[in-house]
């Protein structure tokens, strides 16, 4: 049988710890959640490799949980507290969600095929989370009605960050993304100040793009 615990210590020892994230309330909920939980019963041996991991092949497209390193440094950049609220982009079967709903005063998720919203409530009860959401919706949209929001995770990557997901930040909010160009990306830290919203590179990362997330592609003549 396997031991789950063991490969979730060993996870953050070998993942995690030795990528410069030194947030503790975040370590220990990296700690003390069971990804396993979160994935097809055919992926639970690989649930605590160094990658990507499928969990759905719905009608928006293939989806993954991002790896456990990329996931835990974009989070760390959000700089969550118990007084945050949080908006979460593409939860899947909702680890990120859980991971952030350890470290912020409420988080709403926002998923777009409807089994991974079942999946995600049922996960999130069954661990006892009561300051967690999961909302059916268009992932490109964001939430705008539950806004603004201290802090917006987008749980996969994008060739873009629209414009009206900026819009749904707080004054002094930040938003992470990975940013991907082709094969490659980066992620990148988005931040409000006033009307005003600058971003910078925080690392380089690769992630699948979620649905809605792709440019318009342009006709050349």
């Amino acid at each position: 049988m396997t031991n789950f615990e063991n490969l979730r210590q060993r996870m953050v020892d070998s993942q995690i710890r030795v990528n410069d994230v030194t947030d503790h309330a975040l370590i220990k909920a990296f700690s003390e959640t069971p990804r396993e939980l979160f994935v097809p019963s055919g992926q639970k041996p690989f649930a605590y490799g160094d990658r990507d991991i499928p969990i759905s092949a719905g009608e928006t497209g293939e989806r993954f949980l991002l790896s456990p390193m990329v996931l835990a440094k974009i989070i760390q950049a959000l700089r969550i507290d118990a007084s945050s609220v949080v908006l979460d982009i593409g939860c899947g079967s909702g680890y990120s969600t859980a991971i952030l709903a350890q470290l912020a005063g409420s988080v709403v998720a926002v998923e777009e095929e409807e089994a991974l919203v079942g999946a995600a409530e049922a996960n999130l009860q069954a661990l006892g989370f009561d300051n967690a959401a999961i909302l059916q919706g268009k992932l490109v949209d964001g939430l705008a009605s539950e806004g603004p929001f201290d802090a917006i995770l987008i749980s996969g990557g994008v060739e873009q960050v629209p414009e009206t997901l900026k819009e749904q930040l707080n004054d002094r909010g930040r938003l992470v993304a990975v940013v991907m160009s082709g094969r490659t990306g980066q992620a990148r830290l988005y931040e409000r100040a006033g009307s005003q919203i600058s971003d910078r590179a925080l690392f380089d990362a690769s992630a699948p793009i979620l649905p809605g997330y792709r440019k318009a592609r342009e006709f050349v003549f």
